[in-house]
């Protein structure tokens, strides 16, 4: 039997205010994603994943400690557990892209990874952090990723993580190929103009490199008082030969729906056997600072 895996990916807009209380702008959007997940589970979606920081705007455009505020415990914080019960209730995989609060004043960029029955798998905190002009001022609120590139078990096969910026690394999504991923999501937040042109390269390349499926998921729409460009959606699954097989509009929400054979990932690593052909004990510059 094929193991055909039915996957989602949601971009949304942000529907509040950015400068309402924070409290506010959290349950605004964690509401309009709940009502997208229960629109993914309607379509027979077996694994889905939101965008970066999904319950909030992308405030990294500016340094203020209000957001701050955003941050809570995984997995004993209440998203996760507003997760759990949406995995269980429709039991489906749920990739949760949060703010976390490790200790007090030690804050991550993470997603949480919720198995169908609604158990708690583990996390991914991002691994690369920028701090560039205009807008990305990443370093003031998160601090680099330490638990490596973990690989989830789950109901639906084997599933990796890597956030936004961590995208322009390869190494990293060669390590989650090593790991046995099967499925890469990579929630992001990344605007038009520099990155643009390479939304369409990077992440196809990598899945074709790696052999394995790439869930690419991009806000959409522009967000004030920053506006430092428009979040150009177009969320997309790309196959094993690095095809583009499902994507969203630039501009609105949606919910990307696609059927990944995983079976597939067998099949290309037959012919291309990057896996066999790899030499690491070669590679020396690329583990040194």
């Amino acid at each position: 039997m094929p193991r055909i895996v039915r996957a989602g990916l949601i971009q949304a807009t942000l529907n509040e205010d950015p400068a309402a209380p924070v409290a506010q702008i959290r349950q605004r959007m964690l509401d309009k994603h709940v009502a997208l997940l229960e629109e993914a589970a309607g379509k027979g979606v077996e694994v889905v994943c939101m965008q970066e920081l999904f319950y909030g705007p992308y405030f990294c455009a500016e340094q203020e400690e209000k957001w701050y505020g955003l941050t809570e415990r995984i997995p004993d914080g209440p998203t996760t557990k507003v997760m759990q019960d949406i995995a269980k209730k429709h039991k489906m995989v749920i990739v949760a892209p949060m703010y976390e609060e490790d200790i007090t004043g030690v804050y991550y960029n993470t997603a949480a990874v919720i198995d169908a029955d609604g158990s708690y798998l583990g996390k991914f905190r991002k691994i690369h952090i920028p701090h560039c002009h205009p807008g990305f001022w990443e370093k003031f609120y998160f601090r680099p990723g330490n638990l490596g590139y973990p690989v989830f078990d789950t109901a639906v096969g084997k599933v990796g993580v890597y956030i936004c910026y961590d995208r322009h690394f390869p190494e990293g999504w060669r390590e989650l190929g090593l790991g046995g991923a099967e499925i890469v999501f990579n929630p992001s937040a990344t605007v038009a103009g520099l990155s643009e042109y390479l939304w369409k390269l990077e992440q196809p390349a990598a899945a074709a490199n790696n052999i394995y499926y790439v869930g690419a998921i991009n806000r959409p729409g522009t967000e004030g008082p920053w506006n430092i460009g428009e979040f150009y959606g177009q969320s997309y699954f790309a196959d094993p030969r690095g095809q583009i097989i499902a994507e969203a509009p630039r501009s609105g929400d949606a919910v990307v729906v696609a059927d990944l054979d995983l079976d597939l990932i067998r099949e290309v690593r037959n012919t291309w056997q990057f896996y066999r052909d790899r030499r690491p004990e070669t590679y020396t510059a690329t583990v040194h600072p």
